[in-house]
């Protein structure tokens, strides 16, 4: 059965940081791409940032570049991803993919950025 489980989102602060994790089952994690997605209220969802196997990194949203940081464990199976100086333009759900000869999603995660 695959699954992808996020977590690690929750409120904070603007300035602030958070770490998301997905960790993965059911397949070959090291053989899929897996990406980050997000979709803020009244918005579609948005790729935020991939990271490929062969540990290629694309950030996609020009606002998060520097301050967010994917990354992946294929030992854990989890992929990251390190969210710094956040701000309210940030709140969304999280999703995690996998991207390979299928797709997977996760159910998501909220974080919400406010004071």
């Amino acid at each position: 059965q695959v699954q992808l489980v996020e977590s690690g989102g929750g409120l904070v602060q603007p300035g602030g940081s958070l770490r998301l994790s997905c960790t993965a089952s059911g397949f070959i994690f090291s053989n899929y791409a897996m990406r980050w997605y997000r979709q803020a209220p009244g918005k579609e969802r948005e790729l935020v940032a991939s990271i490929y196997t062969t540990g290629a990194i694309i950030m996609n949203v020009d606002s998060v570049k520097g301050r967010f940081i994917i990354s992946r464990d294929n030992a854990k199976n989890t992929v990251y991803l390190q969210m710094n100086s956040l701000n309210a333009e940030d709140t969304a759900v999280y999703y995690c993919m996998a991207l390979g000869s299928e797709s997977y999603w996760g159910q998501g995660t909220q974080v919400t950025v406010s004071s």
